[in-house]
């Protein structure tokens, strides 16, 4: 009882504008959409598709060690940061729920999910969201869909997350594939989004943030998502690579490289990086036919392989060099 009371003096802090009211003045973001939680590492995510541009920028916030959460249907996107401020008061996801809906003249029209940093979820879909319309809640999840094809996608989305393996990103992207699998959005598709955030804040946004992709205008969005996602984490690796070299740890770096180069085999600059910690290695001979495929690809990377040297990210006798230079 003491948390509503909290949840209402919270709550009366915010202004809320004649807009965020209105049926008419809302953003049309009709999608569906997934929350959900971690057990394993704590993290949080959302990710969702609409037929509708830039989805991502209104649909979808999270933080870390506070929650994530999708405000969609006809949107009000003060839901997002006036949510997130709720748990970070130490409300669970039903009481910051129930407090923004309370204070919402428009909730019938308004569907909207929130995961806290316990893993406790909470959802609510308006009785006057646009069929089809609905939602699925599991253990440390929730799914949630408006204005679908038919009725059978946020059931769909629920199973392929529950069944799914790996990381949090690759489960939601299971759902996401699911939802357009089974009909998605009756209107069709347009952007999609992704954002995973850790268990605990660093204040440093980049390490917050462990999977923030955007699709705005595509085509095929859930599919680019998808293929954002698989390119995501080649470059963790080539991150890791990029440490590992800077700590001159040779075979560590070469090991990330060529776990990125596996992951996304067409990139040249993956490719190149690999080689040249070969080089780096004394394993020349490796490299070499490496290099020689790059530069006749681009030559840009054979003039770029002296300036290393002055930065200390190639080491190589001249004899060497002179090799590598006439491939």
């Amino acid at each position: 009882m003491k948390k509503f009371i909290l949840t209402i003096l919270i709550m009366a802090t915010f202004t809320m504008t004649k807009a965020q009211s209105l049926y008419g003045d809302q953003p049309f973001t009709t999608t569906y959409s997934i929350v959900a939680y971690d057990s394993t590492t704590g993290e949080m995510g959302v990710a969702v598709q609409s037929h509708w541009f830039s989805v991502g920028s209104i649909v979808s916030w999270a933080e870390a060690g506070v929650g994530a959460i999708a405000t969609q249907s006809l949107v009000n996107p003060d839901f997002g940061p006036q949510g997130l401020a709720l748990l970070k008061t130490g409300l669970t996801a039903q009481q910051t729920l129930d407090a923004l809906i309370v204070s919402d003249e428009g909730q019938v029209w308004r569907q909207l999910a929130i995961v806290d940093a316990k893993g406790n979820v909470a959802v609510h879909t308006g009785e006057k969201c646009i069929k089809e319309a609905g939602h699925v809640t599991g253990n440390g999840f929730s799914v949630q869909a408006n204005m679908m094809e038919n009725d059978k996608v946020w059931g769909a989305m629920a199973a392929a997350y529950e069944k799914a393996e790996g990381t949090l990103a690759e489960r939601m992207m299971a759902a996401m594939e699911a939802a357009q699998a089974t009909g998605g959005d009756i209107r069709g598709k347009q952007s999609a989004a992704m954002l995973v955030v850790a268990a605990k804040p660093t204040d440093k946004p980049w390490i917050d943030r462990k999977v923030d992709l955007r699709i705005e205008d595509h085509p095929t969005p859930v599919k680019e998502l998808r293929r954002l996602l698989k390119i995501h984490y080649a470059y963790q690796h080539m991150n890791a690579g990029d440490v590992a070299m800077e700590h001159g740890d040779i075979e560590k770096a070469i090991a990330e490289y060529g776990a990125a180069e596996e992951l996304f085999p067409e990139n040249e600059e993956m490719k190149y990086w690999h080689a040249i910690n070969l080089v780096n290695a004394g394993r020349v001979e490796e490299a070499l036919p490496m290099l020689a495929i790059i530069f006749k690809k681009n030559e840009n990377w054979r003039t770029l392989t002296p300036r290393l040297i002055d930065a200390g990210l190639l080491t190589v006798d001249k004899k060497t060099l002179k090799k590598i230079m006439k491939l």
